[in-house]
């Protein structure tokens, strides 16, 4: 039985039944088998970790990233969301082929657990052939993060005789095969979702297919919203009258729908992904991380697109603080003439969103999100003895708005260590890079040539 116990660090349980605490987390055979002060271990049979002047915190949930477009960083950072569907979706991702979804995968995912991510929702919408996602999720295998993958298709403009993407309902064949094949749900760290165009980017009949999909496999399904007019404007209500909504459906972005529409979305039980920093820049319009909190709800955060930004998960809950503040202190001053007395949102709900309710959004609460007697070990331990973080004085706040990739110090996910004295625990790094770097080089050069020309 393999034993480890993390001695001495300040504990962000995320669990009210657990509290915060200065203490141990005692894991055993992948799971968290004790979180308190002064856990007793047969020395002889445990490996012992010492963590003193470290924050310990359940590992971050990213619930929203194209890790396909990790070879393309920085390429779209100066376009707006019409630009990048030009340019990304018309163009690049043309040229991707399995080997190039593969080392981008495998990249990203790395990447993810560098900075203190041990689930990746991998929302996969480059995958013209079965081969394309067979790439990827060996990549996200291969990587040993904790996976949601969700099986998307791409949206090339159409050739001649073909019809367009948001005519083509999702393939059927290839779900089955994913369900039987490679993801048949078996406990793994790996698991399946759908990546579906929703009533935003597709007809009425390929929407209520998709949807009818996803709810007979038992599977989420996650869809855009907005940017630009919908394609089904009354598409959510005939979804909803054919019973075709739940808590199985997530909405990323959502920015452009109506305070009607989320009071009912979120009565439903629905969820939804943001991701600010990407909203702000593209040009999606304010996230609606206020709206949803005004109903009870809350956001769960992504990246979205290292095309554009960065990976790092703390950067993207700053932002999603950061920007409603700015929108609630916004709206007091337009009220009242002054600064409010207090800030609106606690640093520990930004937390809250990467961990437990992006948990709740993939029904895996049970398991993740939390360190918790009885889940999976997939933690990461803070080194809150660099200078940028000391002193400690409220863990919670040190953690969201002071915690850097230069503090992640260990990344475990199922028990098994990813990286410790902050190193990934791969050999092949060098190689990853290299592959990476070429691919996207590649893909680049070749879209610049066709312009050209």
């Amino acid at each position: 039985m393999a034993r480890i116990l993390i001695r001495g660090a300040a504990i962000v349980s995320m669990d009210e039944r657990v509290g915060d605490l200065t203490g141990d987390v005692l894991v055993e055979d992948g799971d968290i088998a004790a979180v308190g002060p002064g856990i007793e271990v047969d020395r002889a049979a445990c490996e012992i970790v010492d963590a003193a002047g470290c924050i310990v915190i359940p590992g971050l949930i990213n619930a929203h990233m194209h890790t396909w477009q990790t070879g393309l960083r920085g390429v779209a950072a100066n376009w707006t969301l019409l630009e990048y569907f030009k340019h990304v979706h018309a163009g690049l991702a043309t040229l991707f082929g399995p080997s190039d979804i593969g080392i981008a995968t495998l990249a990203g995912a790395l990447n993810q657990i560098n900075c203190g991510t041990t689930t990746l929702v991998d929302w996969c919408h480059n995958n013209p052939t079965p081969a394309h996602t067979d790439a990827a999720i060996d990549a996200l295998i291969d990587s040993g993060i904790r996976a949601a993958f969700f099986h998307g298709s791409p949206k090339p403009d159409a050739r001649p005789g073909e019809r367009p993407f948001w005519e083509v309902p999702h393939p059927r064949a290839e779900v089955e095969r994913l369900t039987r094949a490679r993801l048949p749900g078996n406990g793994g760290l790996v698991t399946l979702g759908l990546a579906i165009l929703g009533p935003h980017y597709s007809t009425l009949e390929v929407a209520l297919s998709d949807f009818a999909l996803a709810r007979e496999f038992g599977l989420t399904a996650s869809m855009h919203q907005g940017g630009g007019e919908a394609r089904t404007p009354d598409g959510w209500q005939r979804l909803e009258a054919a019973g075709l909504l739940g808590a199985h459906i997530n909405i990323v972005h959502g920015n452009n729908l109506s305070d009607d529409q989320l009071r009912r979305f979120v009565d439903l039980g629905m969820s939804f992904s943001i991701t600010p920093e990407n909203e702000m820049a593209q040009g999606h319009g304010h996230p609606i991380t206020g709206r949803l909190r005004a109903l009870g709800s809350g956001p769960t955060l992504g990246v979205d697109l290292e095309s554009v930004l960065s990976g790092d998960m703390f950067t993207v809950a700053r932002m999603a603080l950061a920007m409603q503040r700015t929108l609630d202190n916004a709206e007091h001053r337009a009220r009242h003439g002054s600064i409010p007395e207090t800030s609106t949102i606690p640093v520990r709900e930004a937390l809250e969103w990467v961990t437990m309710r992006a948990a709740r959004m993939l029904g895996m609460a049970d398991r993740i999100g939390s360190l918790s007697p009885g889940k999976a070990a997939d933690l990461v331990i803070i080194d809150a003895r660099q200078l940028n973080m000391r002193p400690v004085i409220d863990p919670v706040a040190s953690v969201v708005m002071q915690t850097s990739l230069a503090n992640i110090d260990a990344v475990m996910i199922a028990g098994q260590w990813k990286k410790r004295g902050g190193r990934l625990l791969r050999d092949d790094l060098a190689r990853v890079g290299t592959l990476l770097e070429d691919s996207g080089r590649r893909i680049v050069g070749e879209m610049r040539a066709r312009m050209v020309h």
